[in-house]
């Protein structure tokens, strides 16, 4: 018998299936390319794996171990194998909202509050759960917002910032846009400390976007995930400002170094009705149905506070502020413009002092330029394109966090100079040198 193929299944005139499958890939809304941030993770690999020496400052993923007491209980509850409550454990959520009462002092009350598999997908569950809106995005912002928008059907609308402003959203750039299409509903996301700049607004900034957004009846996604990590422990919450209007996302992935254990909370908040509310929990039943057992009773042990927890986060902070300092005094130094960061652990750097003697070599974008850093240094970023930035900014992100987390944990004194933070300093120092041999 013959082989059945496309062409023996298909109606007469019908193109391959497979040719159907791809027809539609030209879309805006369709074929969205995988994250930039999981490529350099794997294009770095595959050098190390020929022999390479790659300095990993390109994948955002915390150097520092799961809090130990959280392993301990996710051990004890392995054999947990029961499905949950679509919206999370009752006890988990009870001691994500006093977490978040006693660290943030916003009010996070339990019954508004849903487990998911990571904060990006509860991100999207609720880009997904709106009515028709424009899905605000500052440029440079985290690489997943502008393609979960377009997934999600809506119109991703980029407000440009720059180095002027510490890459940070103006209030005078978000009434521009309120006041061009009064009639759209309008979603803010914010995230600070933020990914890709380790930035947040000052207290006056974020009280003057709260102005604009309060007047024009914005709806403001909170992306919190390194809260916890604001180097000088000063994070403000924005639902402290605009606690009426505020959806704030956070998770174990970075203060408690578990992005691969994929749980994210997010509070919404009672005034902003029951409906949205209701529909984030039928996306969350027909899609993930519920987070991991075992890692949800394990969850409870990372939101209890303890002298253990507190020693466990403010050590972090310590490391990530010298570390992150260092880094940008050393960039500073040789002519690239970079803010120190306030939390997390990312730079911003922009490269326009270089922008002559990179012309000389072909570099005028900075896709150009940190694809000719990978090759020739070693040096692994990802482009400021990759977050929103205009291609022929000469900008890049920068994580800090090629450094052995668990041996400065439990070290005494400064993280520069122990060995520990060796491939840290080198790759630094790689950077610095291919710049001053342009």
């Amino acid at each position: 018998m013959s082989p059945v193929t496309d062409s023996d299944t298909a109606r007469p005139g019908a193109a391959p299936l497979s040719a159907r499958l791809t027809a539609g890939y030209g879309r805006a809304d369709a074929g969205t390319p995988a994250s930039d941030t999981l490529l350099i993770n794997e294009q770095s690999r595959l050098l190390e794996a020929h022999g390479k020496r790659v300095y990993k400052f390109g994948f955002g993923q915390s150097p520092f171990p799961v809090f130990a007491p959280a392993v301990a209980a996710l051990a004890e509850h392995a054999a947990e194998k029961a499905y949950l409550p679509v919206q999370g454990l009752a006890a988990l959520r009870e001691q994500v909202a006093a977490f978040h009462r006693a660290t943030d002092g916003s009010d996070w009350q339990a019954e508004r509050v849903l487990v998911g598999p990571g904060s990006k997908l509860l991100l999207f569950a609720l880009i997904r759960a709106l009515p028709e809106a424009d899905i605000l995005i500052p440029a440079p912002a985290w690489v997943s917002y502008a393609p979960q928008a377009r997934l999600a059907g809506q119109r991703a609308v980029r407000l440009a910032a720059d180095f002027a402003t510490r890459w940070q959203v103006t209030a005078e750039r978000l009434e521009a846009h309120c006041q061009a299409e009064p009639e759209r509903l309008k979603v803010l996301i914010l995230n600070a400390p933020g990914n890709p700049t380790g930035l947040s607004p000052t207290p006056d900034e974020q009280r003057r976007l709260v102005e604009v957004a309060r007047r024009h009846g914005v709806l403001v996604l909170a992306d919190e995930i390194y809260a916890m990590l604001d180097h000088a422990g000063a994070h403000r919450a924005f639902a402290r400002d605009y606690p009426e209007g505020t959806v704030t996302t956070s998770g174990l992935s970075k203060w408690c170094g578990a992005g691969g254990w994929r749980l994210g909370v997010m509070h919404v908040p009672a005034t902003l009705g029951d409906e949205l509310f209701q529909r984030l929990i039928g996306l969350a039943s027909e899609t993930w149905s519920s987070v991991t057992s075992p890692v949800q009773y394990a969850a409870i042990t990372a939101y209890t506070p303890s002298p253990a927890l507190t020693a466990y986060v403010e050590r972090q902070r310590q490391i990530l502020a010298e570390l992150g300092q260092w880094c940008a005094a050393r960039l500073d130094a040789t002519g690239v413009r970079t803010h120190a960061p306030d939390g997390g652990f990312y730079l911003f750097p922009d490269f326009e002092a270089y922008r002559e003697r990179l012309a000389t070599r072909g570099i005028t974008t900075s896709a150009e330029l940190t694809r000719c850093l990978l090759d020739e240094a070693g040096v692994a970023l990802l482009p400021g394109s990759a977050f929103g930035a205009e291609p022929a900014q000469l900008t890049a992100r920068l994580a800090y966090v090629d450094f052995e987390g668990a041996a400065l944990l439990d070290a005494d004194g400064d993280a520069i100079g122990h060995p520990a933070t060796q491939a840290l300093v080198g790759g630094i120092e790689a950077l610095v040198a291919w710049l001053e041999g342009l």
